[in-house]
């Protein structure tokens, strides 16, 4: 088994203020989080439409040099695997019900030079982790369905993240464990508790008035649990 990883908190920047997305993403690092969540959604996977690779490209002329995962809520999802290695992703997560070759599009991924991640949806089950989780780098369990903003965090995810830690374990390799949706300073404890290592927050801490406040009381939830 590999020692615990170092936790990490991920905002996620669709809850950012966008007509200042530059100086949020800045401020937010500024403050302690580990990476930056981006959202992709394409109004035909999920019923929501968000941000392209351009964005992701603006950052980081920017000088936004953190490192970024990109969770890719889109179907066919093997063009956007390659716009966002073009435009500095640093991790790429996709759901293995978005394509239909799940193991070559994890390869494109690693062999464009980022990480490559597998994303479950709440009634997902694990099954699909077996033949692909020697590519993997993380796993993303999803507490809330996809697409749908205002949902509240769906207890039931705790035992996928046990069952994914478990897994994770027994393969030998170093796979972040991420959580994403309805994240909060009052269920990360629980959520680092069943597993996780990374956790995706978005309103939660962009809709915080102290960003640092925010974050550490995020890490002291953590470190008890």
């Amino acid at each position: 088994m590999n020692p615990p990883a170092p936790p990490w908190i991920c905002p996620s920047i669709l809850a950012a203020d966008f007509a200042r997305l530059g100086e949020e993403v800045s401020d937010v690092l500024a403050a302690g989080a580990d990476t930056i969540h981006f959202d992709v959604m394409d109004n035909h996977y999920v019923p929501n439409l968000s941000v392209g690779p351009l964005v992701l490209s603006a950052l980081r002329k920017a000088g936004i040099d953190a490192c970024i995962d990109v969770h890719l809520m889109v179907k066919p999802v093997d063009r956007l695997v390659e716009d966002f290695l073009a435009a500095g992703a640093d991790y790429i997560t996709v759901h293995p019900e978005s394509t239909e070759h799940l193991h070559r599009t994890l390869s494109m991924i690693t062999d464009g030079g980022a990480k490559a991640g597998l994303v479950f949806n709440p009634a997902t089950p694990l099954s699909a982790l077996e033949p692909v989780i020697d590519m993997l780098d993380l796993i993303l369990i999803m507490s809330v369905n996809p697409g749908f903003g205002g949902q509240a965090f769906i207890p039931s995810s705790l035992d996928k993240l046990r069952q994914a830690r478990d897994l994770i374990d027994a393969s030998g390799r170093d796979i972040r464990l991420q959580i994403d949706g309805g994240i909060k300073i009052d269920n990360i404890g629980a959520a680092a508790a069943a597993g996780a290592d990374a956790f995706v927050a978005g309103t939660a801490i962009f809709g915080a008035d102290n960003y640092t406040d925010t974050i550490s009381a995020m890490r002291d939830e953590i470190a008890d649990a």
